[in-house]
């Protein structure tokens, strides 16, 4: 990630100024990355659970086949988050997400006209491509440059708004699948996927804030460079913060464990998300019921980031990412018990409450943890990791379903795994530790 040189020249701003009392064009940034998240996230990752019944019933192709093919998708998206995050540390996210976006249109598009088989796996292998270049990962950079002060603050927006992506797509999908049919459906989506995305990534995304003559937080360009980045929270050793490279990190303790722990939490949160609707309509509950239940999930999201963002200001966001994964498994168990509506919606809002922070708690555990000199690289090879479980998970539980006869006895198996990866954050040791024990190398 580029840094603020020692002397940053008075050059003429390139757009209008947005300090010094105006608009800083760090929170045009967020704003706009904020709805093109939305609708990033909504149609090349939340439509497909939508999908998997009409295309299978009019394919013939099995569940565990379907969700192979998002699970290869993740995996590409995660391979190439350590790539994607190196790139954007160096050049910056403009010309990538908008790459990532046309690409993203044209894959929608082909994904609308599939017919075998290996052909659906290849479209799947490309849009993992296209994730890895339009969902947080850049977006993260490019807040983590732009904001040291307020960084919490515009995660919190980023990831708010980007939250709202299952509550607006999955009933917009359903309504589209069940009106048109599935193709059709999905030549929509990618016409709003172009229209809404490729403009604002190539308009408005910048590198730097040195590029349009600012600091972050919109502070007015110094002699020297700026003190160290802060978080809101707790502190990591001043020795740690901002100096910490990608190999480096790889050598510490603390790496594994955070990514170890988002990686198990991940892995199973997304394959009871996947596997939620085709789930409940096996349960003898209506397409329209469970699509709302799904979308819920993305709706109570957003009281769950307003509650705990301040939490970890004012507890860390160690403690808070530990309740979080306590809460999950807590929410998974109900899950495996739950036989009525009653039982979904208990599920439902306990799910959501954490839910709605837990990426928020990485982005901002990263760069509290390791610093912002590598931040994408870092915080791109945890989203390797975490997308191999991702991939892994809604696969792994089809396959469970299958063997063990049913959903009941999988579900409790993934709430003792997250209940057990809450002991990987509780050994990350803290954002800010007095002893330097936390952050010795392995």
């Amino acid at each position: 990630m580029a840094m603020l040189p020692e002397k940053t020249p008075n050059r003429p701003l390139r757009c209008p100024p947005f300090s010094g009392g105006r608009l800083y064009y760090g929170w045009v940034q967020v704003w706009v990355l904020s709805f093109t998240e939305l609708v990033s996230w909504g149609i090349l990752y939340y439509a497909y659970s939508v999908m998997i019944v009409p295309m299978g019933d009019d394919l013939g192709w099995s569940r565990v086949q379907m969700t192979a093919a998002f699970s290869v998708g993740g995996l590409i998206s995660g391979v190439c988050g350590i790539p994607v995050g190196r790139w954007v540390d160096r050049h910056g996210a403009r010309a990538l997400m908008t790459a990532g976006s046309i690409a993203g249109t044209g894959l929608v598009l082909a994904w609308a006209t599939v017919q075998t088989l290996p052909v659906f796996f290849l479209i799947w292998a490309g849009i993992g491509l296209t994730m890895s270049a339009v969902l947080y990962e850049p977006a993260f950079v490019v807040v983590a440059t732009w904001f040291r002060r307020d960084r919490n603050r515009a995660l919190a927006i980023l990831t708010f708004t980007g939250g709202l992506a299952s509550v607006v797509f999955l009933p917009l999908t359903t309504w589209l699948v069940e009106g048109f049919g599935w193709r059709e459906a999905l030549v929509v989506l990618a016409l709003i996927l172009a229209v809404t995305t490729i403009v604002p990534h190539a308009l408005f995304i910048r590198h730097t804030p040195a590029a349009l003559g600012l600091a972050p937080d919109g502070a007015a360009p110094v002699e020297e460079p700026p003190e160290t980045p802060q978080s809101n929270g707790p502190e990591p050793p001043a020795s740690h913060q901002g100096d910490i490279t990608l190999g480096g990190a790889l050598r510490m303790r603390p790496f594994w464990w955070m990514a170890s722990s988002f990686a198990m939490i991940w892995g199973c949160t997304i394959a009871v998300q996947i596997h939620l609707i085709p789930y409940l309509q096996d349960q003898g509950f209506s397409p329209a019921f469970a699509a709302t239940a799904a979308g819920a999930i993305g709706l109570l999201k957003l009281p769950g980031r307003v509650i705990f963002a301040p939490l970890a200001d004012r507890f860390g966001h160690r403690v808070v990412a530990l309740a979080i994964f306590l809460l999950h498994a807590v929410a998974i168990g109900v899950l495996a018990t739950a036989d009525s509506r009653i039982g979904i919606f208990a599920f439902v809002g306990l799910f959501s409450a954490g839910n709605g922070a837990l990426t928020l708690m990485r982005a901002s555990l990263v760069a509290d943890v390791f610093g912002l000199r590598a931040y994408g690289g870092i915080s791109g090879t945890i989203a390797f990791v975490i997308q191999a479980a991702i991939a892994a998970g809604p696969l792994v539980v089809s396959l469970l379903v299958v063997a063990w006869g049913g959903y009941t006895p999988v579900f409790w198996a993934l709430a003792a795994v997250v209940g057990l990866s809450a002991l990987g954050i509780a050994r990350v040791g803290g954002a800010a530790p007095d002893s330097r024990a936390a952050y010795s190398p392995i």
